[in-house]
């Protein structure tokens, strides 16, 4: 099941961290990895960009002209995809060429802080997702399950909001006020690479590979120590603030996948990335369990879009990428019995970051509700009911369309948090993670209980 063991994974990585920086009274929030560089390698390492800006004025937003400068619909996404794509060409084919000229701080391009002790030293990944099982992908071929590695970059406008919660004293966050919002034209780009290659996955016949510290290798059953192996590039996801564009969340999100099949062009792999679709709102008015066929208005996705990466979309169809948790395996209770649903879409791009909150009062917990639709055990249920699948609330139902609702980026899911304006590593990765290193306790947000019914 994918969340449960992305949970699982960031857990240990967070254990890791503490055990790592033990001796350490202050622990450095800029970090660059965690220095475990596999014997034998000599090549370049990670560095982190973190000399945020601050008072930038609003950039030129291209991707606003090309869909009309209207809010978006199904009818003009396609051409703002492209456009948004097009506007990071030069600065992501740069840094996919992997050639050691890529200097994320010259080209305003920014990471967050906090997370050195898992971040692998060649590219400064983190592990996306530990495993991910091969049934999910049965049209695709995919015989082996694999694990992803991701890394996200900040462009200067976004970089501004990481600068103004870190930058006074990275010890103590800032995080009211404002503090978490994201400014127009703030852009997040973020690359996922799977351990599977084409000789697991015919889908990445041709992809680019890349060389990965890798201490999780769901392909090859490696769980250990770093050891270089190759992770080809399945998926980039640029989000993008644009309250003109979309005026009921503030943000648009669009992923674009590796396409075996795409001509090659002048920019190699990066003319292969093609728009699985892209995603304003939630459809919060598309009740899908009820109206399973329904039209969306509020994603469009690529009817030439890979199969492979077709195989994932959220509920309903909505956005989801093959790296995004949109399909998982859940249990659903009911007047005393309980139906078990393999592989179930039950989120998507917006309804996961959606959850981006963090309650002040009770940092130990964070987030108040988990990224996707999470029911409360049932009175008098045995702790572990519905193991190994995730508790959840009935499809369709209030407690689960909870998650599939339009909020602007300053109105947070749960009363009595604060909300993180769609940017989920903030809450969901970087606070727990500097809440873990501060305090010297293993943050308890990530972890499920045996049968996934509850956040501790």
């Amino acid at each position: 099941m994918l969340i449960r063991d992305a949970c699982l994974c960031l857990c240990l990585s967070i254990a890791a961290a503490l055990c790592s920086q033990s001796a350490v009274a202050a622990p450095d929030p800029y970090r660059d990895h965690h220095g475990r560089v596999p014997s034998g390698y000599t090549g370049a390492l990670f560095k982190l960009s973190h000399d945020y800006p601050a008072g930038l004025p609003a950039p030129a937003m291209p991707w606003r002209s090309a869909a009309g400068n209207r809010p978006l619909d199904p009818g003009n996404a396609a051409a703002y995809t492209a456009a948004l794509k097009e506007s990071v060409a030069r600065d992501m084919v740069a840094l996919l060429a992997n050639d050691g000229r890529w200097n994320a701080a010259e080209r305003g391009w920014y990471n967050d802080p906090w997370l050195g002790a898992q971040r692998e030293p060649l590219h400064g990944m983190l592990v996306g997702i530990e495993r991910v099982d091969s049934n999910l992908f049965p049209k695709s071929g995919l015989r082996k399950p694999f694990t992803t590695y991701v890394i996200t970059y900040y462009n200067r406008i976004g970089a501004q909001t990481i600068g103004r919660i870190w930058a006074g004293n990275p010890h103590a966050p800032q995080l009211a006020g404002g503090a978490t919002q994201y400014a127009e034209g703030a852009v997040t780009v973020k690359l996922a690479f799977t351990t599977a290659g084409p000789a697991e996955w015919p889908a990445m016949q041709g992809a680019l590979g890349w060389p990965i510290a890798m201490t999780a290798n769901a392909t090859t059953g490696h769980f250990d120590r770093p050891a270089i192996s190759r992770g080809y590039l399945m998926q980039v996801d640029i989000a993008v603030k644009d309250t003109q564009s979309s005026p009921q969340t503030g943000w648009v999100f669009t992923t674009f996948v590796y396409d075996k099949d795409a001509r090659p062009g002048p920019h190699g792999v990066w003319d292969r990335m093609v728009p699985l679709g892209a995603q304003w709102g939630n459809d919060p008015s598309v009740n899908s369990a009820l109206h399973p066929g329904a039209a969306l208005r509020e994603t469009w996705i690529n009817p030439k879009a890979p199969l492979y990466a077709t195989e994932t979309l959220g509920w309903g169809g909505r956005l989801s990428g093959p790296n995004d948790h949109g399909v998982n395996d859940i249990s659903v209770a009911s007047q005393g019995t309980r139906r078990l649903i393999r592989n179930a879409p039950n989120s998507s791009c917006l309804g996961c970051h959606g959850s981006s909150q963090w309650n002040a009062a009770n940092p130990g917990k964070g987030m108040a509700s988990f990224m996707m639709p999470l029911a409360p055990p049932e009175p008098g249920a045995a702790p572990n009911a519905g193991a190994p699948y995730l508790n959840s609330p009935r499809p369709g139902s209030a407690e689960w369309l909870r998650w599939f609702q339009n909020r602007a980026g300053n109105v947070p899911m749960d009363a009595g948090s604060i909300a993180g304006d769609y940017d989920l590593a903030l809450t969901f990765r970087v606070l727990p993670a500097w809440h873990a290193a501060t305090t010297g306790k293993v943050h308890t947000l990530q972890k499920l209980d045996a049968g996934g019914a509850t956040i501790q």
